[in-house]
């Protein structure tokens, strides 16, 4: 751990209301508390307020005990700027004036113990207008003080977040005017993708089970569906304002699910659990989205430049990431807003010259990466009929999290699973324009885009939206819908930003280079299959999973996690078809007849169209094979093959028979064969006697000259 030269230690934990207890541990290093919230009320102040209650727990996560423990509230300025906003949201030190006394939490609290924690402020006169006097978002932290054992007394933990106030406790809501419209994205993505493999004609196969709890009980994607089912029940005005984005791998993937699937385990393949789950989460997802506004996110929520660099020069792959409309109306029977994408970042020039020729033509986007920002406003990029809708920077940011200051080691708000709905919250009333003061410009519009895998307790959710219920309600901001929106005319043409990768949020390049590699193999492989008149089943078709395993391999979800659990898809993808052929494993020992005799090995290929491939011997000492040459192996039989060989030598040996593609993909498992040959084949034979022969020539001829030699001595002696 890093120590900090300042005579204190000090944590400054990130917004986090939560009334499903959310653990917060936003940092610095050296801190020996840990601050879990457990409830925030209100989340909003308004004239009805009466009193702010905070709950939660406080635990020594140090190794020394702490005395006196004890919490106050503190109350910031009134933001009036973005960077006071990304102050409180990075954790940086704010001015603020307590709002209470510290009030003692426990006389000791030793390592690895608890204490709650409860605090009740009212709000009501004086107090209230003196801290929330005014309309506008306001930084609120939850401060934590004690003594450490062998140190003084100091701030040993805090929470900060932002809290919005719609009028002073006790006043009357002051009029507003021009509030801006606003449009909220509602993503259904898979934390990552869950396909293990979905081979040609065969049911699909997961990874894990984790899926089937994700869409149902209070698993995050169920909870995504039933709040939002909620919300638009119980106010037509979000039902309104609100789009719902969704993944074609996710809603395929479900669709699988619920005509029976299989789970990858060590043991092998496992029935999988989740049908009726899946059947009901479907249901409830058609209901849910029916008659209302739809845009689809690219295939597995794929990186789309990463897919450049996959295949470069080649777009194909992007292609099919883009055109997963089709899938979401097949499978929720609503069309999806036509040429809609909503692709994780921003893309570069590239990728969007690729979405056009897709038929893309709108693609929704990060505000702060467009060059002009548009405040709210479409911008058409310069040399591109591509349409950039700009996302909310600063709201997203709230919700998501943000890096911290330098110095604090802060958990982002991402792991932290109620960060984000406070902060959005506080976010959203700021750029709304609570508060703003005389000259400060506000967007037309707003499009709030929650992040892609938004995990929180499902009463988060219902929260959150209930309190956007209320914004509608009291004015703050118009419900618009999305298509309302890009009806408008785009502002001046801009182009896109600096265009460059950002490496925190880029796929890893060793899955790239994994998936191209893998993405070479797949082409080989289809390139020596061949349509089977019978079957009329398209090579392209067999492949086909294999290149909807590399979207998923290049999804945004595996970003941060083992590169070899993002291209394990891939890669069992290819071994399933590739071991559809295969040389059967002889059950005896084989016996050549004679030197020549050939090898008969017997080749099953499960696949439905034919492929060309050849034989290769390996570990082949005392057998000679000819030179290999392409076969072909019609679809779904098998049949004994003769390979032309000659035997080396008599006696007792092994061979191992395996096939491989024209470009050298193996197919199968190799086999081995075990052979015995009494015979030498004709060819050896005769290298044998010429050998002999030449032997013979020889020694004849070593002979010859002793026996000359010898002759020649006697006569010199005589």
């Amino acid at each position: 751990m890093k120590r900090f030269a300042a005579a204190f230690l000090s944590i400054l934990f990130l917004a986090v209301p939560a009334l499903a207890g959310a653990s917060v541990a936003q940092a610095q290093e050296g801190a020996r508390l840990r601050i879990d919230l457990a409830g925030l009320s209100p989340r909003v102040i308004t004239t009805s307020t009466t009193t702010l209650t905070v709950t939660g727990t406080v635990t020594n996560t140090g190794d020394r005990r702490i005395t006196k423990p004890q919490v106050r509230l503190q109350v910031g300025e009134r933001a009036t700027t973005e960077r006071g906003v990304g102050d409180v949201l990075s954790g940086a030190v704010v001015k603020d004036t307590p709002l209470t006394e510290f009030t003692s939490i426990a006389d000791v609290l030793e390592p690895g113990r608890s204490a709650p924690l409860n605090i009740t402020v009212p709000l009501t006169g004086t107090r209230g207008d003196r801290f929330f006097g005014r309309p506008g978002v306001y930084p609120l932290l939850v401060n934590v003080n004690g003594t450490p054992e062998f140190g003084g007394p100091a701030r040993l933990g805090a929470v900060s977040m932002l809290m919005p106030v719609l009028a002073a406790p006790g006043k009357p809501v002051s009029s507003r005017g021009g509030a801006p419209s606003m449009t909220l994205l509602w993503p259904l993505t898979g934390n990552v993708p869950h396909v293990y493999a979905a081979p040609y004609g065969s049911p699909v196969v997961l990874a894990d089970d984790r899926l089937a709890a994700e869409i149902s009980g209070d698993g995050r994607l169920n909870a995504l569906v039933t709040s939002a089912a909620s919300a638009v029940r119980d106010n037509p005005n979000v039902g309104k304002s609100m789009c719902f984005a969704l993944d074609p791998d996710l809603l395929a993937t479900v669709d699988a699910m619920t005509r029976g699937y299989l789970v990858h385990t060590d043991a092998g393949n496992a029935d999988g659990k989740g049908v009726d789950a899946a059947k009901a989460w479907l249901t409830e997802v058609r209901a849910l989205v029916g008659g209302r506004c739809v845009v689809t996110l690219p295939f597995a929520d794929a990186d789309l430049d990463a897919l450049t660099r996959i295949r470069p020069g080649d777009t194909s792959l992007l292609t099919r990431a883009a055109d997963g409309a089709a899938t979401v109306q097949q499978l929720t029977d609503v069309p999806p807003q036509t040429g809609v994408l909503w692709p994780d970042g921003t893309p570069s020039a590239a990728v969007l010259a690729a979405l056009s020729d897709a038929g893309v033509r709108t693609v929704l986007t990060d505000a702060g990466k467009l060059a002009p920002a548009a405040a709210g406003g479409g911008v058409t990029v310069q040399g591109s009929s591509v349409r950039l809708q700009p996302t909310d920077s600063l709201i997203a940011a709230a919700m998501t999290g943000v890096p911290t200051v330098p110095g604090s080691v802060t958990v982002p708000a991402t792991t932290e699973r109620a960060v984000a709905s406070q902060n959005g919250l506080g976010a959203l009333a700021f750029r709304a324009g609570l508060g703003a003061t005389a000259g400060q410009q506000r967007p037309d519009h707003l499009l709030v885009a929650p992040p892609r895998r938004w995990d929180a307790p499902a009463e988060e959710y219902r929260t959150y939206l209930q309190q956007v219920g209320e914004f509608l309600g009291a004015g703050v901001v118009t419900a618009t819908g999305l298509p309302a929106l890009l009806a408008a005319t785009p502002e001046t043409a801009g182009s896109v930003g600096d265009g460059g990768q950002d490496p925190a949020r880029s796929i890893d390049a060793d899955v790239v280079s994994t998936l191209a590699g893998l993405d070479v193999t797949a082409t080989g492989l289809a390139s020596a299959m061949q349509l089977d008149p019978a079957k009329r089943v398209k090579p392209d078709d067999v492949v086909a999973p294999v290149r909807l395993a590399e979207l998923r391999g290049a999804s945004t979800a595996w970003r941060g996690l083992p590169a070899d659990a993002a291209t394990a898809n891939a890669q069992a993808e290819l071994a399933s078809i590739s071991g559809r052929v295969t040389v059967s494993q002889p059950k005896q020992t084989i016996a050549l007849a004679s030197g020549n005799s050939p090898l008969p090995v017997y080749v099953s290929n499960d696949l439905p169209v034919g492929i060309n491939a050849r034989f290769t011997l390996n570990n082949n000492t005392g057998l000679r094979p000819e030179d290999a040459t392409d076969r072909y192996f019609p679809a779904s039989g098998g049949k004994n093959y003769f390979l032309p060989v000659e035997a080396l030598r008599a006696g007792r040996f092994s061979v191992d028979v395996s096939l491989s593609t024209p470009t050298g993909t193996p197919l199968g498992s190799s086999a081995r064969f075990e052979l015995t040959s009494t015979e030498y084949g004709a060819i050896t034979i005769i290298a044998t006697v010429a050998a002999g022969v030449a032997l013979l020539l020889l020694a004849s001829r070593r002979i010859y000259r002793r026996v000359k030699d010898a002759r020649a001595g006697r006569d010199v002696v005589a």
